[in-house]
């Protein structure tokens, strides 16, 4: 029997995994839900058009997917959720605010040796 090795890199990893998947799973579960809503509808005209015509109507249903999809994301882009929901999880993120930190000092350092050297060809 083979040993799973699972330090903690590993264990990332293995999560890092599993999140990419839920990403995907997401996907699916969306086109379930829109066929289980439609499923609801089956009895009704509209759900008939729908069923009798798979052929066309699955492509026809994708593609609505695509497009509310796309619609989705450029309003979270221009309304910018995401970057606020990654700027909060990463100054909460302690490798994050020591990096945050040095790059503070970085420029502070920075604006030191300017300073420096503006005094220095004044004279």
């Amino acid at each position: 029997m083979a040993k799973i090795k699972a330090d903690r890199k590993t264990l990332i990893r293995w999560k890092i995994y599993i999140d990419r998947a839920k990403m995907y799973i997401g996907y699916i579960q969306f086109l379930m839900i829109a066929f289980v809503l439609l499923e609801a509808y089956k009895d009704s005209s509209m759900g008939k058009l729908i069923f009798d015509n798979m052929l066309i109507s699955i492509p026809i249903i994708f593609l609505i997917f695509i497009i509310l999809s796309l619609l989705v994301g450029r309003i979270d882009t221009i309304l910018g959720l995401r970057e606020e929901e990654l700027r909060n999880a990463s100054s909460s993120n302690p490798v994050m605010r020591e990096i945050l930190k040095n790059i503070e000092e970085v420029k502070g350092e920075v604006q030191k040796l300017k300073s420096s050297i503006e005094k220095k060809d004044e004279i």
